[in-house]
């Protein structure tokens, strides 16, 4: 199979439904993308009903591209990622792994066009992140979920409002941004810088006022990360957790316990803002972000340094943050919902805390003069209380 054919597949696989996020090449199944948060056979001519291994093995092979260092990254480590420009149509970040001893490939289509906060209907909040000058700001979700789209639309409003080097070290470079107000750099993981660890070490001798760190993996990677937050840096990056709460655990779980208070008082210092957003199915088709969203005080602030307790849980704490811009999962979701735009077993779905979304719900439905149970036929009981006459 040769780079044309290849080319011309996923052209095709691109074209075969609409919103595609991702194409999915795997031994023993058809060609298959990913189209609002499912699987679809892709039908091709000739079919291709059940994929062999050594044809998803000439894919994986044509996408490295005799790349030696890739070859040996996949042999080593059983995964590699990379990216894939096909001329005209699409970028992708690709990552082809090993499964059973064959050669699978996930390719997820990385959009070209930049978009704005106001574009992708981002809270307040993320304007406010633009006006940062130091500090660490972490978005976090599962994978697919647009962190760095998210990501993406910050640093475009920053590019166009302030005069700052900013430098990107990314696993590969997904949105391309060009030179505005600010100057852009951006690398490239084994093209550009060998680990994130080492990549951010050397962005601190290069003069940057933002820097996008793609992911935080290792311990080594968010403690440069704290001391460039500590020396003046707006750091941003990603972790893969669901809550604030989560994300300030897992960072404390990459130290030994003997470091833990002091990564607690660095954490403390230097969080800004913890993003944590969900995809959930839009009524009609396509899918809708939701958000939590916790900035700093001096009740985060104290959590992070003592840990959560009773009254002092980072939720209970974003709730009571709501009027300086911080919001629940949860409130999120009841919103989403008044607008109609997802429906009520979505909320119950993708809730936090059911009773407080159930309760919401309840609350939205009463003010529509809807109907807020299934229970049919109730009426007072008269007679409860009075006194039963004695039996003889």
């Amino acid at each position: 199979m040769r780079r044309q054919e290849i080319d011309h597949i996923l052209t095709r696989m691109l074209d075969s439904y609409k919103r595609v996020s991702d194409l999915n090449i795997s031994a023993g199944k058809p060609f298959q993308v990913e189209s609002d948060g499912f699987l679809c056979q892709v039908d091709l001519t000739p079919p291709f009903n059940e994929l062999t291994p050594f044809q998803t093995e000439i894919v994986a092979l044509n996408l490295i591209n005799r790349d030696r260092r890739l070859t040996e990254i996949l042999l080593d480590e059983g995964s590699c990622d990379l990216s894939y420009q096909l001329p005209g149509k699409a970028r992708f970040r690709v990552n082809i792994f090993s499964q059973r001893g064959n050669y699978c490939v996930v390719l997820r289509k990385l959009e070209t066009t930049i978009p704005t906060l106001k574009d992708l209907n981002l809270p307040d909040a993320f304007s406010k992140m633009v006006g940062e000058k130091n500090g660490i700001i972490l978005v976090t979700g599962a994978t697919g979920s647009g962190k760095t789209t998210s990501l993406a639309a910050v640093l475009d409003a920053i590019n166009k409002q302030k005069a700052v080097h900013v430098i990107t070290l990314e696993d590969p470079v997904e949105f391309q941004h060009s030179h505005k107000m600010a100057t852009f750099n951006q690398r490239e993981l084994g093209c550009d810088f060998d680990t994130f660890a080492s990549g951010l070490r050397a962005a601190l001798r290069q003069a940057p006022k933002v820097i996008l760190v793609g992911e935080m993996r290792d311990r080594a990677t968010v403690e440069i990360g704290l001391s460039a937050a500590e020396t003046g840096h707006l750091v941003m990056s990603t972790l893969h957790t669901v809550n604030a709460g989560q994300t300030i655990n897992r960072i404390l779980g990459m130290f030994s316990i003997e470091e833990e208070n002091q990564i607690r008082i660095r954490l403390a210092d230097t969080v800004r803002w913890i993003v944590c957003q969900r995809l959930l199915p839009r009524v009609g088709g396509g899918r809708v972000a939701a958000f939590e969203v916790m900035g700093t005080n001096l009740r985060v602030q104290d959590s992070i340094l003592h840990g959560e307790s009773e009254g002092k849980t980072f939720y209970e704490i974003i709730e009571a943050g709501e009027a300086f811009g911080m919001m629940t999962f949860d409130r999120h979701i009841i919103e989403l919902y008044e607008k109609g735009v997802i429906t009520e077993e979505t909320a119950m779905a993708y809730a936090s805390r059911r009773g407080v979304v159930g309760r919401g719900v309840d609350r939205v439905k009463s003010a529509r003069g809807e109907k807020t149970t299934d229970i049919e036929e109730l009426e007072v009981d008269s007679d409860y209380g009075h006194k039963q006459p004695e039996l003889n």
